[in-house]
């Protein structure tokens, strides 16, 4: 009897070894969300992290433009290892207080998803960074299906983080990790500007 029970121990205990080393080699859905600053910076930090590890990072930047940041020139030192490429072509404009969405716009988002989804498909990356995507969804200017397949033709061993304010229910449903950047005051409040090294 207490051979069987050794038995069935021992079983059970390889069983939980392969469920948690699959949990472990599975790539996670991450997202970096709120009104706060921080969550572009959380993603690079990953990627700084990734490339320690000599792991191979693809990070995709909406909206934001072509503007020169410190990410793209630090980045030229992570190299081969992280890859960056800036999608948008800048801020969306508001008019009388609401987003003036613009058939450019709405081309570019259209044109950033198929590249985006090329290169999750044909490259194997160990993370993946979505900057910005999820005020594309705010937008309107990409779907939560487009969204959902950009995360679903990842490798399964790829983790993918999603940056940008205002994460709807619905997408956190999709992800393992959720971070909610909060405001407790901001130096734009003092009327300090952009500041090189900091904010971009």
């Amino acid at each position: 009897m207490n051979e069987n029970l050794n038995i069935n121990k021992t079983k059970d205990n390889k069983e939980m070894a392969e469920r948690k080393s699959a949990n472990n080699d599975k790539g996670l859905v991450i997202i970096n969300t709120g009104n706060g600053k921080g969550k572009t910076t959380a993603a690079l930090g990953c990627a700084l992290r990734s490339a320690g590890h000599k792991q191979k990072v693809l990070i995709l930047q909406y909206i934001k433009g072509n503007m020169p940041t410190g990410e793209l020139n630090s980045i030229e030192y992570l190299k081969p290892y992280v890859e960056i490429f800036q999608l948008g072509k800048g801020f969306i404009k508001y008019k009388d207080g609401k987003p003036f969405i613009t058939d450019k716009d709405i081309q570019n988002a259209k044109t950033a998803f198929e590249f985006s989804l090329k290169k999750i498909q044909n490259e194997n990356y160990d993370l993946i960074i979505l900057d910005e995507i999820i005020n594309l969804l705010n937008f309107n200017l990409i779907s939560l299906e487009e969204i959902k397949t950009l995360i679903n033709c990842k490798s399964q061993n790829s983790s993918i983080i999603l940056t940008g304010s205002n994460a709807s229910e619905e997408l956190i449903g999709l992800a393992d990790t959720v971070t909610e950047m909060k405001e407790i005051k901001h130096a734009f409040q003092k009327g300090i500007k952009a500041k090189k090294g900091i904010e971009y």
